[in-house]
């Protein structure tokens, strides 16, 4: 995948427009793995098996490719330190915390409205 530079043009920040950083960026952090990563990190650093057995179901590699997603994009910051083995933590930049606020809220949404969505789908019938 090749990674759009911001070229300070208002058309890379319009997420209608399939060519536009703002969509690239909006299709890394909205997948389920990259939220639930966010939220576990929260406002601590964790280390990567910790964090595995935190988010439930996720693959070593997954683990691995979205916490690569998220450094990437500066949400999430790596520190390995020297020792016998490398210890490996992660912590959430300040932009990958402003990320957290609104996924705190998306959370909240979910717990307001799943008892609506749960007879919605048992009424659905298709």
């Amino acid at each position: 995948m090749v990674t759009k530079e911001y070229a300070g043009s208002p058309d890379e920040a319009d997420l209608r427009r399939a060519d536009s950083l703002a969509r690239e960026i909006f299709s890394d952090v909205a997948n389920k793995w990259a939220l639930l990563i966010i939220e576990a990190l929260g406002d601590r650093t964790v280390r990567f098996s910790a964090l595995r057995d935190e988010v439930e179901g996720i693959s070593h590699k997954m683990l691995t490719q979205n916490l690569r997603m998220l450094e990437r994009n500066g949400l999430v910051e790596r520190t390995v330190h020297a020792t016998v083995p490398p210890r490996v933590e992660y912590t959430l930049t300040g932009p990958g915390r402003g990320l957290r606020e609104t996924v705190d809220l998306m959370c909240d949404w979910t717990h307001r409205h799943i008892a609506h969505i749960e007879a919605a789908r048992r009424g659905f019938g298709g």
